[in-house]
């Protein structure tokens, strides 16, 4: 184990053993000698952790006729909204006091500036969401967008971490070279971009994930030994946490305990999954790897089980997860719809049709209480990563139908250690850039430096009048 000093554990205490390496949860024990627990501001706590979550093919809410329906953007704004039983929110209706509802802002940078673009916007959008810049068409290399939200902040605020940001995915995204449209299928297949010409990879794997966290084997071979042995990670470093667990006090053991159970089942539930995708049985998913479970909300949930564990650990606080691949024909039956994905959400317009599409938005909306059920019931320190956390949700598309980006929808969740109040619906005058929003967060995370991102033309606040600035609530 490593100490900064004698008198209390370094925030950065790994436990170590076969090849495993495992960070550990915020503890009573990491705060300095002779500080209070209570109020202590170290360093970490002021630096907000980040979840940028992208759907794709937009809301049916986004529809003409479905926002008189109010499916997405409720009908009170301001605060203590309501949502109607349709609206695809609905499943968040018990985290209303946690849930920043933007409405009425354009993803203009998705639509086509030329002519030979016109029909091409399923194979930019993804791109444009976190950069709200206009990628280049072009199927070479030449490659070009601009750096995504995500990554300008993890350079400033994850680079004391093991893993500045880390990028998880649910579709299939190695479909390498072109795609339709004189697209690169790098702008299909990462919402995460280093720089304006440099897609970063994403993880569909949860064993991947896993590995990274934990470190679990020094080379593929041992990794492939411990999983033909079924062996648990914690079995590598039982005797670092015998010897943590005389070093702290009931609460730290408690929440010790907590935390490699938690770590334990997920394993165990990877596990399972490559057991079975293993046994020869036919798979609905048969070119996936072994460890992608072919339940949609089982991939979901592993993967969300597992940001939780990085930003508990505090392996990492920048994470962007993409949800689907523009145009694909993944049928959700668990929905009550039987339509593909893709051509549901080309409904035509038709009354009937845009409800059947809301099904499967409101499905696939309903992953989200999960995520934000484990970040509320985790501590970091004496808050819930809920509280601490910002989980922002959108889409670079509003009425698929119509391959529209204008009134796409914005949902910001937890409240971010002050910078959020919650309960809140905010309705951007016409033709604000979905950009605008997302400046004014990151303004609010500590780019205090940062004037203007992708189109903006501004800042869109994001509380009402008369709140506190994140600055004084730290």
């Amino acid at each position: 184990m490593e100490f900064l000093t004698g008198k209390h554990l370094d925030r950065r205490t790994f436990l170590r053993g076969m090849g495993a390496s495992m960070a550990l949860p915020y503890l009573d024990a990491m705060v300095p000698a002779g500080r209070l627990r209570r109020g202590v501001t170290m360093d970490n706590e002021t630096k907000v952790p980040l979840i940028a979550i992208e759907e794709v093919h937009g809301l049916a809410g986004c529809n003409e006729w479905a926002q008189t329906q109010y499916l997405f953007a409720p009908e009170i704004i301001g605060k203590d909204f309501e949502m109607v039983p349709n609206s695809a929110l609905i499943s968040l209706e018990p985290y209303q006091d946690y849930m920043t509802i933007v409405s009425n802002t354009d993803t203009r940078m998705a639509e086509a500036f030329t002519a030979p673009e016109i029909g091409g916007d399923h194979f930019r959008s993804s791109a444009v969401f976190l950069t709200q810049s206009h990628p280049k068409q072009t199927q070479g290399s030449d490659l070009f967008v601009g750096t995504s939200l995500d990554q300008i902040h993890a350079n400033r605020y994850g680079q004391d971490t093991p893993l500045p940001s880390m990028q998880f995915t649910i579709p299939n995204i190695d479909q390498a070279g072109g795609c339709t449209y004189n697209y690169s299928c790098a702008y299909t297949d990462s919402i995460s971009w280093a720089s304006p010409s440099e897609p970063l990879p994403m993880i569909r794997d949860p064993r991947v994930a896993f590995d990274m966290l934990f470190g679990a084997g020094s080379s593929p071979e041992d990794r492939a030994q411990r999983r033909a042995m079924r062996s648990s990670i914690l079995d590598w470093i039982t005797g670092e946490v015998a010897t943590m667990n005389r070093q702290l006090g009931a609460e730290d053991q408690r929440r010790m305990d907590q935390y490699l159970t938690n770590v334990r089942e997920i394993e165990r539930r990877i596990q399972m999954i490559e057991a079975h995708n293993s046994s020869g049985e036919e798979r609905e998913l048969p070119t996936a790897p072994t460890g992608v479970p072919d339940s949609y909300r089982e991939h979901m949930e592993l993967h969300f089980d597992l940001q939780v564990l990085a930003l508990q650990s505090d392996m990492t606080r920048v994470i962007t997860f993409k949800t689907g691949r523009d145009s694909e024909n993944r049928v959700f039956a668990e929905s009550g719809s039987d339509r593909p994905f893709h051509p549901a959400s080309h409904h035509g317009g038709r009354e009937e049709a845009i409800l059947e599409f809301n099904k499967i938005c409101q499905y696939r909306v309903s992953m989200l209480p999960y995520l934000l059920d484990k970040l509320q019931n985790t501590m970091d320190g004496d808050q819930n990563l809920l509280d601490k956390s910002i989980v922002m949700f959108g889409s670079p598309m509003a009425d698929a139908n119509l391959h529209n980006h204008r009134r796409c929808p914005l949902v910001f969740l937890g409240k971010g250690n002050g910078i959020l109040e919650g309960n809140l619906h905010i309705k951007a005058a016409d033709g604000t850039p979905m950009a605008n929003a997302m400046l004014t967060m990151m303004q609010e995370l500590g780019h205090t430096d940062m004037h203007s991102f992708g189109d903006s033309t501004g800042t869109l606040p994001l509380r009402s009048a008369g709140r506190t600035t994140a600055q004084e609530v730290y």
